[in-house]
């Protein structure tokens, strides 16, 4: 069959269409999409590896379901490019990591058997930072993530190879985890969508912390309805989590499609709810598009929340967490990268006295938010304080021209979210001078997916910013 280099600009939903209705086969999809990797991946080095046996079979094997009358899954034969710190069968896994450069699982993690279950054809693997600890997309086994806006500027991470894949056409969706930021950040950097699921919405098995509720699993992709179709094929309850939780709706993209208008929806905007100041435009383009949300009838009031007392909660959480995910591997930490053995050395000085604190720190943001989210749907802030910046540097140094405290403050705005269990996504609000994306952070109670991807879609729709350079 003829390839169709055109197909990598349709959303995915809209490629969900047209091979439901035959138009186009799983096979045209796929090797378009395999074209435009190999036309674009050399210049970004967003996916580190491409499984083109595996994905031609999957896709044959989509097709002759479809063919046969079958059902095929809501992502059937939607090319699907997967995280490389999440585990897939048969496909090299390094976690960003020298020490498994080589390492093929022999299980796929359960988010990855819910999308191939679904009916993805999983490309392959995406950069991220070793472990996926990092918020710019680098590591010593692929090297660096470039942005398709503009190459010389990060993609953010740790999912910036997911975002950088999904942005440009190489994907029709992409995975990511979420932790500090890590799929929020990375969706503002490249003008895209990403969802932070509410912790026990999507399947975590395998994860060391089974009770954990700072990593989650959820979608990247160009709108907000193909987030919500991503978000049918990864959500619902599992037995293998003790927080599993199963979603309030039968479809996200129904639901997500059904709200027209936001009419009477109350959204609170917060300049600057981590109080390390933002840049002047960023500040303007965020204040302007939740401003415009007001147009489609909700009722837009700029408000107070300051969470900054929770910057150095997070760090000693973090470190917590990041000695838990390590675990097995602590006798090792001399042989990991500076960066994720500095945050494990940092994790292992925390005291029993230093995290009750912390706890009491979280409960107070808690309280305080739960406040504001009883008075308001959903809450609005600029996703990040500064636009993407050099991809040389490890993170940003200055915010407003004001120095930052330390390496991960920068990234604030998110993580003080994730320190509270709370979904929220990230939608284009505007470019900068630039032409740099700009996100928007959207905040919701729990399970509030699709209050979320809701105000994305009204976003996207009044606020278009284009495609990147290179897509």
């Amino acid at each position: 069959m003829a390839t169709h280099a055109h197909l990598t600009q349709h959303t995915a939903v809209e490629l969900k269409d047209l091979i439901a209705a035959r138009s186009v086969s799983p096979v045209e999809v796929l090797e378009a999409h395999l074209q435009r990797i190999a036309a674009v991946n050399p210049k970004l080095n967003a996916i580190v590896t491409v499984d083109e046996t595996g994905a031609r079979a999957a896709a044959k094997r989509i097709e002759a379901k479809i063919l046969r009358g079958e059902p095929a899954g809501v992502l059937a034969g939607l090319p699907v490019v997967v995280k490389d710190v999440t585990e897939t069968a048969g496909i090299r896994t390094t976690y960003g990591c020298p020490l498994y450069k080589d390492f093929v699982p022999t299980e796929d993690a359960e988010v990855v058997a819910r999308l191939k279950a679904a009916g993805a054809i999983i490309l392959g693997k995406t950069n991220t930072p070793e472990f996926a600890t990092g918020a710019n997309t680098v590591n010593d086994v692929f090297g660096a993530t470039l942005n398709p806006w503009n190459p010389e500027m990060s993609p953010a991470g740790s999912s910036g190879g997911s975002a950088v894949s999904v942005a440009t056409g190489m994907a029709a969706l992409g995975h990511g985890t979420d932790f500090g930021c890590s799929i929020r950040m990375p969706a503002a950097f490249n003008g895209i969508v990403g969802l932070r699921t509410t912790p026990g919405l999507v399947p975590n098995d395998p994860m060391p912390l089974i009770g954990d509720a700072g990593q989650v699993h959820g979608p990247l992709a160009r709108t907000a309805e193909d987030a919500a179709l991503m978000l049918d094929a990864m959500a619902g309850f599992s037995d293998t989590s003790p927080i599993s939780v199963t979603p309030p709706w039968r479809s996200a993209l129904d639901e997500v499609r059904s709200i027209g208008d936001l009419n009477g929806l109350r959204i609170g905007y917060v300049a600057d709810i981590a109080a390390i100041g933002v840049d002047e435009e960023i500040a303007a383009l965020c204040h302007s598009a939740a401003a415009a949300l007001g147009e489609t009838g909700a009722r837009v009031e700029e408000i107070s929340l300051d969470l900054s007392e929770g910057r150095e909660a997070y760090k000693v959480l973090r470190g917590v967490w990041m000695v838990g995910q390590q675990f097995e591997r602590l006798h090792l930490v001399d042989k990991l990268g500076a960066n994720l053995a500095g945050n494990i050395r940092d994790g292992l000085q925390v005291t029993a006295r230093d995290i009750a604190a912390a706890e009491q720190i979280r409960q107070r943001m808690w309280n305080r938010t739960r406040d504001v989210l009883r008075r308001f749907d959903v809450v609005v802030t600029p996703m990040s304080p500064v636009p993407p910046y050099p991809v040389a540097m490890n993170f940003p140094e200055l915010v407003g021209g004001k120095k930052l405290a330390n390496y991960i403050d920068w990234i604030a705005p998110a993580f003080l979210v994730t320190m509270l269990g709370l979904p929220a996504g990230s939608a284009p609000a505007g470019l900068t001078s630039a032409r740099l994306p700009v996100g928007l952070q959207i905040i919701a109670p729990r399970l509030g997916e699709i209050r979320i991807l809701a105000v994305a879609r009204t976003l996207q729709r009044l606020r278009p910013i284009g495609a990147p350079v290179l897509a």
